[in-house]
Parts: C-alpha cells; structure tokens; sequence
C-alpha cells in the first residue's frame, strides 16, 4: 500500500478535522501519500482530490466542522456514480479510503468495498446513533453545547419564573436529549425511543411549582415533535407560561471538547494501522474505552442503548 485518501460525508460533527488529522500524520509517518478527498461522494465523483501534507494539517485539531468540507450525494448511490468515483481512485493510484460520517456514509464505503477498494469507516455524527461503538465523533461536543445554553436559558428563566422548551437535534435518537437533560436536571425529556404522554409532564410541572420552584426545563428531541407543539400544550393544560428554544445547528459547530479530539485522533490512527495490515472493510468504534472493530453489517443494525431509558427514568425521579 502506498496512497491513502480520506474524506467527511454527511453532516459535519467536532473532531472530524483531529481524524483527518492522524490519518494524514499517521500515513506520512509511515512513508505513505495522503490525500484529501473534497466535498464527501460528491468530491470523490467530481475528482477533487488533493495531496495533503503535514502543513495542510496542522493547527486543525481544535477546530469545529471539516476542513475537508462534506455533500450529501443521491447520485453516488448509483452504480454509475460508484463506478465514476472508482476510476477516480484508480486515476489517482490511491489503494485505501477513509471514510468519516454516519451511516449513510459507512453504506457508501461499503459499497466501494465490495467493488475492490479497501475502505475504513469512522463514525462521525452528533447524534450518537451508530451501533459498535459506545460513542461517535461530535456527540460530547454537542452535548456541552447544549448543556451550556440550557444553563443560560436557566437564568433567565427562573428569573422571570417560566417554563422553558427546548429542542434539541436527534430526529431519530434521543442521547442528546437524554444526556444533556440528565446533566441539567430537566424535568422532561421527550425522545423518539421511548413513548412519554405530556400528561406526565403537566403533573410534574405542577408539582415542581407547588412547591416553590422558579423555573422548569422541558427537553424535546425533533424526533418526537417542536418544542413549540409542547409549549401549546402545557398552555392549553395549564396556567403557566411557556417559552420556546430550538437550538439548531449550533449543535454541529464549535471547538471539539478534548474527549472528541482524542477519540478523532485514536480511531484515525487506528484506521491507517489497519489498512496498512490489509484489513478492510471494517468500522471502528470505542467500546469499553478501547477501539473496536466491526463489519459494516453489524455497524446497519439498529442500535439498542438501556442508557437512554436508565437516563430517562433517572431524570424523571430526581426533577421531583
């Protein structure tokens, strides 16, 4: 093996750039060319591929986003596209590809696997949603982040003593929500795992402001609904103000926290190492604090987490 390419696909997620990072290091330690692939599939397609040095690289760990920037491409699905984004592989002489994102982006890799190119994937998304893996890149960041604007949200809201509705991303998983929720001590939280009745909420409003609470925060998944859908609901069943939050992607940005750093750097090293002893077609993950390492097939089945409902139930026994 002499030249090794990586890229970022999907949605961009903190401490993508620390995994483009070793991959490139860790190649270049090793007599190895890197190039970045450009633009995710899309990139990959249209040939924008390029030499990375150790210069294009560096200073790039603590940054947010991808500084190989990412598409989501429908074409790339079909074998046409497969097809163009080999020959651009071949054209280039690059043995290996790196693959960063979700799992739209593993099943791309795979698909190159299949063809004769020998892919890595590495799980790169906020949400937290990949199976083989305890965590994926981004989603501790994403969880600061939240936790830091829910305590702002918090002083204003128990100043004025109101009920605060937040949304939070997770179209089809609740750990932000429920990991963020957790650490603020909200009173609710609502993910698209678990079915919870808003009766429940409106009890437990009452019951917090009974007693003599300023302030309560109710957490929402997009997955389950708007935090504004909420907020009419606890007016409609109720006598107290609710105000709306929707986060949005400053969820996907900032600086990675030092644990998504790390995480970048390990599996990205890992990746290299593994190509380099022909092993291929695999996804890596962490698990119990070391890097594990899956076929894609078992990566595309559905993730089963009991801390989502253990964080669940935890949170609603202690807003009490």
């Amino acid at each position: 093996m002499k030249k090794i390419a990586v890229l970022t696909s999907g949605g961009d997620s903190p401490g993508m750039n620390a995994a483009v990072r070793a991959v490139a290091k860790k190649a270049i330690y090793h007599d190895l060319e890197v190039f970045g692939v450009y633009r995710g599939y899309e990139g990959l397609m249209s040939g924008e591929i390029k030499s990375l040095k150790l210069e294009d690289v560096g200073g790039i760990i603590h940054r947010g986003g991808t500084i190989l920037g990412s598409a989501r491409s429908e074409k790339f699905k079909t074998e046409d596209g497969q097809l163009q984004a080999m020959n651009n592989l071949n054209n280039f002489g690059i043995d290996a590809l790196v693959v960063i994102g979700g799992d739209g982006s593993y099943r791309g890799a795979q698909a190159l696997h299949k063809k004769g190119i020998k892919t890595i994937g590495l799980p790169g998304t906020i949400d937290n949603d990949i199976n083989g893996t305890d965590f994926t890149l981004g989603f501790s960041t994403a969880v600061n982040t939240v936790i830091e604007a829910i305590d702002r949200i918090r002083d204003t809201a128990t100043s004025h003593e109101r009920t605060f509705v937040i949304e939070v991303m997770g179209r089809d998983a609740g750990d932000i929500a429920a990991w963020a929720g957790l650490a603020n001590g909200a009173e609710s939280i609502f993910i698209p795992e678990k079915t919870t009745g808003k009766e429940g909420m409106i009890a437990r409003l009452k019951q917090g402001f009974e007693r003599g609470k300023k302030h309560s925060i109710i957490i929402v998944a997009e997955g389950v609904g708007t935090a504004e859908e909420f907020a009419d609901y606890i007016r409609e069943h109720s006598s107290y103000d609710a105000r709306v939050t929707v986060l949005g992607h400053i969820q996907r940005g900032g600086s990675p926290v030092g644990f998504d750093r790390i995480l970048g750097t390990r599996l990205g090293a890992k990746a290299v190492e593994l190509l380099m002893a022909d092993v291929a077609g695999k996804a890596l993950g962490l698990e119990k604090n070391e890097i594990s390492v899956h076929d894609f097939d078992y990566v595309f089945q559905k993730k089963a987490s009991k801390r989502l409902e253990e964080f669940s139930k935890l949170s609603m026994e202690l807003s009490m």
